[in-house]
């Protein structure tokens, strides 16, 4: 995962580039190492989809910023890997940004990938911060299991098409221009069904529930994705399959608030404790680690325990556990409780407010003077 180059980088501009440079400098590195220009150069073609992937990351706000924030490494388990199985995915994916120069290939009656899924997974922050395995439950395409995929009437198949004569692609003249475009007809597959499936009614595609286990690996964070190769929708003619995405959706933690690789834990204590110091237990991911307030702790101070946070999952770095405390006042004082902090504002010379009768000591005293009041009055 640390050996890939940066996005910025490869493209050659800077992570302030607006969406219209970052589209020119992909542009212009796609055209001078696309592969009809250069044949048979193996060097160029890497570059080529090197310049590609780094596009398909920058020119989408979501990813970029992920990106921004975690490099490779918010980009997926796997390191952010190439979402690119060859140049062809390539074409079909950039092709009209190279101007008409090599922008697309047919594949007429030939196999083709399947399309890419994405399924959301929500994990609590203990199985983020530590990685674990999973099941995620999804529906998606399988080849029929009637005309096993053809998408004709078994005992058919399908037909080449008569308007492009299975070449998948049409040229029409437009003035001096010849414009090649997908066939109307076939929709670029170079053949056409007459009798259709009637399991699939001519899709060649059925659909199934499927279970799929996901290791999640340590320290993933909200938006962050993995990805299942091979476990998308099916490809036709053979093809292989697209891959799956799995986004990652990291629910609110009771007790701790995560910031990247580091976590802060709002940690209680009393008046004396922040005063005299102490020495607590407090909980980590991990378990329970003991935590020395040394005497004379304001508001709001923080300690940090090194090593008690999240494992980068691009660097295999740990973050830090910062405990941030906070002096609580009791809303309740016992008697003794309010005569020794009574002598302690006599002590520091500081104005505190006078003792406050209960509702019962007011009914006293109201019950006693009305009784003096009538003995007087009889007298």
């Amino acid at each position: 995962m640390t050996d890939k180059r940066d996005y910025y980088e490869i493209l050659g501009i800077t992570r302030e580039a607006s969406v219209t440079e970052i589209k020119k400098a992909y542009r212009k590195i796609a055209v001078e190492n696309h592969p009809d220009r250069n044949p048979g150069d193996e060097e160029a073609v890497s570059r080529f989809k090197e310049a590609s992937e780094a596009y398909e990351v920058l020119s989408n706000p979501d990813k970029k910023n992920r990106y921004d924030r975690h490099g490779h490494a918010g980009l997926g388990g796997n390191g952010g890997a190439s979402p690119f199985h060859d140049v062809q995915d390539i074409f079909d994916a950039f092709g009209d940004l190279f101007g008409g120069f090599g922008s697309r290939r047919s594949r007429p009656n030939g196999p083709s990938r399947g399309e890419h899924l994405q399924t959301t997974l929500k994990l609590d922050l203990l199985e983020a911060a530590l990685g674990c395995k999973k099941t995620v439950k999804l529906k998606r395409s399988k080849p029929c299991g009637t005309c096993r995929g053809s998408g004709a009437k078994p005992g058919s198949s399908p037909e080449t098409c008569d308007y492009c004569q299975g070449r998948g692609q049409v040229v029409q003249s437009q003035g001096f221009f010849r414009v090649q475009t997908t066939c109307p007809n076939c929709g670029g597959r170079g053949t056409v069904i007459k009798d259709k499936c009637q399991s699939c009614w001519g899709s060649g595609f059925e659909e199934e529930v499927v279970e799929l286990e996901v290791s999640v690996p340590a320290g993933v964070d909200n938006g962050m994705q993995l990805c299942l190769r091979g476990e998308g929708s099916p490809g036709r003619g053979g093809g292989p399959r697209g891959d799956l995405y799995v986004q990652i959706v990291v629910r609110d933690h009771p007790l701790f608030q995560r910031e990247g690789i580091h976590l802060i834990c709002k940690i209680p204590i009393t008046f004396s404790q922040a005063a005299l110091g102490a020495e607590i237990e407090i909980p980590t991911l991990v378990g329970r680690e003991k935590l020395t307030i040394p005497a004379g702790t304001q508001p709001l101070d923080v300690i940090r325990l090194a090593g008690k946070g999240v494992r980068d999952p691009q660097t295999g770095r740990i973050g830090d556990l910062h405990a941030e405390l906070h002096i609580e006042v009791p809303r309740k004082l016992d008697a003794e409780q309010e005569r020794l902090l009574r002598e302690l504002a006599t002590h520091d010379h500081v104005h505190v407010g006078p003792h406050r009768k209960s509702f019962w000591e007011h009914v006293k005293e109201f019950i006693h003077w009305g009784g003096e009041g009538d003995a007087g009055d009889e007298k």
